[in-house]
């Protein structure tokens, strides 16, 4: 049994507390189950908690972050940065987005918006309830004549199911263009069936960011396996070895995020 499905009195904290803790932070991976993540705050947004999950004090090229929006609450004005790109996931509650001159779209779980280096955008909620956001902020890597990618709202109910590997029981969403070499980034849900499984232990030189949506299994970083929960998130430097496993009754699935379609540095 997972330690918050427990039935615990108010106020008392449940068994083992203090003798486990799934998280685990290697100089080239880490494992954060959210219940260490302490809660913080950003000047360009108001009623807002911030928990950071990546960035670059940790080791990674991006960051990544859970917000969670008050009513009423969000960006005070329109933010932009110079250079960054940002790409935000609603898991819970609804919230509005505004990129550009555009009008405001509504964000309800599993709605998704992609905003281009420095193109102003607007995040509030608007609704009655607290909106969980997931959001990831990166550097645009440019290169020439290749220009920088439009805005994207969408759902992930309007991206198609694919499955490239020809392995029954996985399927992919790419909620970015796949392929398309104005982004430095993909975006993808991954899904397994129960009993599913990567073929191979990968070993690559693209990083990820990987969020737990739905279900549990087994995950592989370096040497060490960790069971992973929804809401748990991993960080994957290059070359760090890794493996999913499944092992619910249920379809697991996780938001990835991995560098793409650039040359590495010398």
């Amino acid at each position: 049994m997972h330690p918050s499905a427990m039935t615990i009195a108010p106020g008392r904290l449940p068994p083992g507390a203090f003798g486990h803790n799934r998280g685990v932070v290697r100089p080239n991976y880490a494992f954060i189950p959210p219940d260490g993540v302490l809660m913080s705050r950003l000047p360009a947004y108001e009623a807002t908690d911030v928990r950071f999950l990546a960035a670059p004090v940790l080791g990674a090229r991006f960051a990544q972050f859970v917000l969670t929006i008050e009513p009423g609450g969000g960006t005070r004005r329109p933010l932009a940065e110079a250079g960054v790109q940002h790409f935000f996931y609603c898991l819970s509650g609804s919230a509005t987005i505004s990129v550009a001159e555009g009008a405001p779209s509504e964000l309800t779980p599993g709605g998704f918006a992609y905003v281009p280096p420095g193109v102003p955008f607007r995040l509030r909620n608007a609704g009655e309830a607290p909106a969980r956001v997931l959001a990831l902020r990166k550097r645009y890597e440019s290169v020439p004549d290749v220009a920088a990618p439009d805005p994207i709202v969408s759902h992930r109910d309007a991206v198609p199911r694919t499955n490239h590997t020809g392995l029954d029981g996985r399927s992919f969403q790419f909620l970015l263009p796949y392929g398309d070499l104005r982004f430095d980034f993909e975006m993808n849900l991954m899904w397994f069936a129960p009993g599913t499984f990567f073929p191979a232990v990968e070993t690559h030189v693209m990083e990820h960011g990987l969020y737990m949506l739905e279900g549990q299994g087994l995950y592989l970083l370096g040497t060490e396996w960790h069971e992973i929960w929804a809401e748990d998130f991993i960080w994957m430097g290059g070359y760090c070895p890794q493996q999913f496993y499944p092992t619910g009754f249920d379809d697991a699935a996780y938001l990835l995020y991995k560098n793409v379609n650039r040359d590495v540095v010398l």
